[in-house]
């Protein structure tokens, strides 16, 4: 009987050791480390690529087309032959009005020395300059050449309306194409449309292009449109961070869980630039503090926990 009682108190005993050790090892969470680095409030925004202005290359006369350079896709530059006219007629139309404008420039030049000499009057003269004007305007017109021009390109993109209040002009854009892997395109906001499409919610934002881009007309992006960004901040990631609500998440507040001494600490912090994956610390932490993350709803201050390997 005794000896029963003794085993019970000793198997009760083994429970209790059993049970506090199990307790004091505390709920394996992972953790994270508080950094410094760069963050950036980026908006997204999809897109493709066009040209600022589309050009039709017109002859300044219809004529039939004799020759054709087979240059599509390729750079024009000033005087390059981009199709041949049968301009027989025109240079016909040349000759005679440049014959005017001969005939026009002596009449100006005759009429001057009759005006110094008061054989005609200034009214005449000034009749026979504006002749003289008028027939040069038709040579040059006449003359002129197809002139080429590079097309600047830019990205059409659709940010969505609740975005659409932090974007102005002058912001960078960080773009994305799966035929460029390695990165590195970029685009300046230059117009953003005043009027939105009820139907998607988005408005339209034009960004501009480098000339030197590797870009096609046609190619669809995708656009991180950089609203504001800070260098060497201290940062914790956003899984780590329990946010605020309601008054709370307009300042600013959250709530992050320190691990010290195999507890969790609860610590309020002040946040600042929201980046994809890193947010912004301006208050309540510093760097090298290990955090609980992600954040679980039944984190609480003072809970025992170990850090799973």
């Amino acid at each position: 009987m005794f000896s029963g009682r003794v085993l019970a108190v000793v198997f009760a005993i083994i429970v209790a050791a059993a049970g506090y050790v199990f307790w004091n090892r505390g709920t394996p969470v992972s953790s994270a480390t508080v950094t410094k680095g760069d963050v950036a409030e980026v908006v997204y925004a999809t897109g493709a690529i066009e040209p600022v202005t589309w050009s039709k290359v017109l002859p300044l006369l219809r004529a039939r087309i004799v020759d054709h350079c087979g240059c599509e896709g390729k750079v024009v530059r000033k005087g390059d032959v981009l199709a041949k006219l049968d301009d027989t007629a025109a240079q016909a139309e040349l000759r005679q009005i440049v014959a005017k404008r001969d005939f026009a420039q002596n009449d100006v030049a005759r009429f001057s020395d009759l005006m110094t000499r008061g054989a005609t009057t200034r009214l005449t003269l000034e009749r026979a300059e504006t002749e003289l004007r008028q027939l040069d305007s038709q040579i040059a017109a006449l003359t002129a050449r197809l002139t080429d021009y590079l097309l600047a390109l830019q990205v059409v993109a659709d940010v969505n309306e609740e975005d659409i209040a932090k974007v102005v002009t002058g912001q960078t854009a960080l773009l994305r194409n799966d035929g460029f892997p390695q990165g590195g395109l970029s685009a300046k906001v230059a117009a953003i449309t005043p009027k939105g499409d009820p139907a998607t919610k988005t408005f339209r934002a034009y960004l501009a292009l480098p000339d030197e881009t590797p870009l096609r007309i046609g190619m669809s992006v995708e656009a991180n449109i950089v609203i504001r960004e800070k260098r060497g901040v201290v940062l914790a990631p956003a899984e780590a961070l329990r946010l605020g609500s309601g008054a709370q998440a307009n300042a600013g507040q959250a709530t992050a869980f320190v691990i010290e001494n195999g507890k969790l600490k609860a610590v309020p912090v002040t946040i600042g630039i929201k980046g994809g994956r890193l947010i912004e610390i301006t208050s309540g932490l510093a760097e090298g503090a290990a955090l609980a993350a992600p954040v679980k709803p039944d984190f609480r201050d003072g809970m025992a926990v170990r850090v799973a390997r």
